[in-house]
C-alpha cells in the first residue's frame, strides 16, 4: 500500500511540474515607448514565458508579437491588437509622425502581421484594430476561452 501511495505522490508532482509553466496575460496596455516594449519583451521571450493576449493590447504594445515566438502566444476572444504609426512630440507639442521609427516597429512584426496592416494602408497616424476571427487566424485561440478571461483585471507586468 505505501509502493502504491508513493508512486501515486510522484506521479502527481511530475504532473504539475508540467503544468507550473508561468503566464504572462495582456489586458488593457494602451503601450508606450518602443525601446521600453523592446527590453520588456526581450525579457519575456528569454523567460520562455507563454502571453495570452486578453484584451487591448495597442501601440508599442503589439511589439510582442515580434519578440515573442508565435507558438507562445494565444489569443481570447477579447483580444484586440491596435497598430498606428510610430510619433515623437514635434516643437509646438503635437504629435508628429517619426517615419523611422515607424519602419522599425513595422519590420519588428511578424510577416502575416505585416501583411494584414499593408492591406489597410500600413501604419499610419490612425490606429487599426485586429480582432476577432481575423486575429484567430493568425494566432492560436487560448485554452480554455472563458478561464483565461477570468481574471480580467490584471494587466501585463
Amino acid at each position: 500500500m505505501k509502493l502504491m501511495t508513493g508512486l501515486l505522490a510522484a506521479v502527481l508532482l511530475l504532473a504539475g511540474v508540467g503544468a507550473s509553466h508561468a503566464v504572462v496575460r495582456i489586458a488593457d496596455d494602451r503601450g508606450g515607448r518602443i525601446g521600453t516594449y523592446v527590453d520588456k519583451y526581450q525579457g519575456l521571450r528569454s523567460s520562455g514565458e507563454a502571453v495570452i493576449i486578453d484584451g487591448l493590447c495597442a501601440s508599442a504594445c503589439t511589439i510582442v508579437l515580434g519578440a515573442v515566438p508565435h507558438n507562445k502566444i494565444c489569443v481570447t476572444s477579447h483580444a484586440n491588437l491596435g497598430f498606428h504609426a510610430a510619433w515623437d512630440f514635434g516643437a509646438n507639442g503635437r504629435a508628429v509622425t517619426n517615419a523611422e521609427a515607424t519602419q522599425m516597429l513595422y519590420s519588428m512584426y511578424p510577416s502575416a502581421v505585416r501583411h494584414w496592416i499593408a492591406q489597410r494602408g500600413g501604419l499610419t497616424p490612425r490606429m487599426i484594430f485586429l480582432r476577432g476571427k481575423q486575429l484567430q487566424q493568425l494566432y492560436k485561440p487560448c485554452y480554455l476561452d472563458a478561464q483565461a478571461s477570468a481574471n480580467r483585471p490584471q494587466s501585463s507586468r
